[in-house]
């Protein structure tokens, strides 16, 4: 394996991230790398097979392993027992581990194995190679995979891993204050399409204003609004304190799930 790269990926558990990191490999360009996906989300892996030169379906999860440098291992945190059940790995392999709240320390001594492993939290944005994969620990051939998808963030400790890990608990609680924008605009008689068009609209706009790293988030928000104007009373009337407490104290409890270990 040449220094700083994977030619043979392997993904057991072939859900909406296995999926993304394909689509991102093929649409970006890389034509050389194999994957082989595991027969866990079998519609999907054969979808990409049917779709995509170089992509496989194994027979098993060990056939998976056998074949790849790299490995993946995506399946849900309840699932992961009987996912790797007996799959051996040998120690030149590279393992990255996607499962919400299970430490390397507990999948090492599932799989037995003195491989490296590496945490890593990819998006389904990186199928654009628009999103961040935070890791732990830095492994060169691992940062340089996901450096090619839309960019790496290596972290201190798996702490600082867990933290990262909560915020993403997040997102689909964004997606559904925005229905709820829609279903009030639509409670006050606009056609739900246009409710639906124009709150798409407003907060790709927001999206975009992101890309610009020279301002805070903080600073953001004091530019988008005016003093007394509509923008500063909804955030001082809805977001207040006991709303951003809500939320502090909602991520605390999901970091305590994420670090409480079983």
């Amino acid at each position: 394996m040449e220094e700083g790269t994977v030619n043979r990926i392997g993904i057991i558990g072939v859900g909406e991230i296995g999926r993304a990191i394909v689509m991102s490999l093929r649409h970006g360009g890389d034509e050389s790398s194999e994957m082989f996906l595991s027969p866990r989300g079998a519609r999907t892996a054969a979808e990409l097979s049917e779709r995509y030169e170089g992509v496989r379906v194994c027979a098993d999860n060990q056939e998976v392993v056998d074949r790849s440098e790299l490995v993946i291992i995506a399946v849900r945190r309840q699932d992961r027992h009987d996912a790797l059940a007996g799959v051996r790995v040998d120690d030149d392999k590279i393992v990255v581990n996607v499962m919400a709240g299970v430490g390397n320390d507990e999948l090492r001594r599932s799989l037995a194995t003195g491989a490296p492993l590496v945490r890593a939290i990819p998006l389904p944005a990186i199928r654009e190679r628009r999103s961040v994969t935070v890791v732990y620990p830095s492994h060169p051939e691992v940062d340089s995979f996901f450096e090619r998808l839309g960019g790496v963030l290596p972290v201190a400790d798996e702490a600082a891993f867990d933290v990262f890990s909560a915020l993403t608990g997040t997102l689909t609680t964004h997606y559904m204050y925005l229905a709820t924008l829609t279903s009030w605009a639509a409670d006050q008689g606009i056609a739900s399409e246009d409710a639906d068009r124009y709150i798409r609209s407003l907060f790709q706009g927001v999206g975009r204003s992101l890309s610009d790293e020279t301002r805070s988030l903080h600073q953001l928000a004091a530019d988008h609004e005016t003093p007394n104007g509509n923008n500063e009373r909804i955030r001082t009337t809805w977001f207040d304190q006991a709303n951003s407490q809500a939320l502090t104290s909602a991520l605390d409890a999901l970091l305590t799930h994420l670090t409480h270990r079983t």
